[in-house]
């Protein structure tokens, strides 16, 4: 008996197969739309504390930054992440204490030392520390992403992370993170792993101390972000303009450089008496 025979038994009707076979064929079509579609980046939600996010570090010659060849007009950024709500850190160095977690050998570079109360640049500029402190560890998720505290762990450990807030004289925010690694291979491979995508942003960008005068940047500011490594020290970097504005990265780029590069030359320095 052929298939179309009018005598055999189905349990559906032609209308209701041609109903199904429509509807696959739909479901398949908007399943591969799906996968053709760039897919949506993890927002952080920004916290109304400290900014904990980072400056870029230019240590044996590793320097990977975030830029655009239209300075004018440049696509905005993905919304710059912070993490869960923190404590807010003090503007002074109150916290400057070595972490337990350091081996007592080997310390990280004493805070003030790493993040002075100014930064002079040969130009006659002048960067503020607005606040600055040491987090009680390197994977605290108040402050640090989780692919960069997985990274971390896959490492031979973290002696320290310390963080500092600096301003301009035009209130432009520039963020450091100094994560301290045991081993200086393990300050590389961070720095290699964070380089491959330059809008996931990894180390918590917050919000300035209320007492420092500086504006609460919403979510969707411009960012610029950057890392280096030299000797155990890995920095992570972050650049937003007193506006939040997300045009002019490079100029934003470009009055960064002077205190990572300080930044960058005094942990060189101290890494290399170890």
């Amino acid at each position: 008996m052929r298939n179309d025979d009018p005598g055999r038994s189905r349990d559906k009707s032609d209308d209701e197969q041609w109903d199904e076979f429509v509807k696959a064929v739909a479901a398949e079509q908007e399943a591969e739309r799906r996968a053709a579609e760039p897919q949506p980046k993890r927002v952080w939600p920004r916290n109304a504390a400290m900014a904990l996010g980072a400056a870029a570090l230019t240590l044996l010659g590793v320097e990977l930054l975030q830029s655009s060849a239209d300075t004018t007009a440049p696509p905005a950024p993905a919304a710059p992440p912070a993490a869960a709500p923190v404590a807010a850190l003090t503007p002074t160095a109150a916290a400057a204490g070595t972490p337990a977690s350091a081996a007592a050998e080997h310390p990280p570079i004493p805070l003030d030392q790493v993040f002075p109360a100014e930064v002079k640049t040969a130009s006659g500029g002048v960067y503020t520390r607005v606040a600055s402190a040491v987090l009680p560890s390197c994977t605290e998720r108040d402050s640090v992403a989780p692919a960069l505290i997985a990274m971390i762990k896959a490492g031979k450990g973290c002696v320290a992370e310390q963080v500092a807030l600096y301003k301009d004289a035009q209130d432009d925010q520039f963020n450091l993170a100094l994560f301290t690694m045991k081993d200086p291979l393990d300050a590389f491979d961070l720095v290699t792993g964070l380089s491959r995508d330059f809008e996931d942003f990894e180390v918590a960008a917050q919000a300035p101390p209320p007492a420092s005068g500086l504006r609460t940047l919403p979510p969707d500011s411009g960012m610029v972000q950057a890392f280096g490594s030299g000797g155990r020290g890995m920095v992570a970097a972050l650049g937003q303009w007193a506006d939040g504005r997300a045009t002019d990265r490079q100029q934003l780029v470009d009055r960064l450089t002077p205190l990572q590069d300080a930044v960058a030359k005094t942990v060189f320095a101290y890494e290399s008496t170890l």
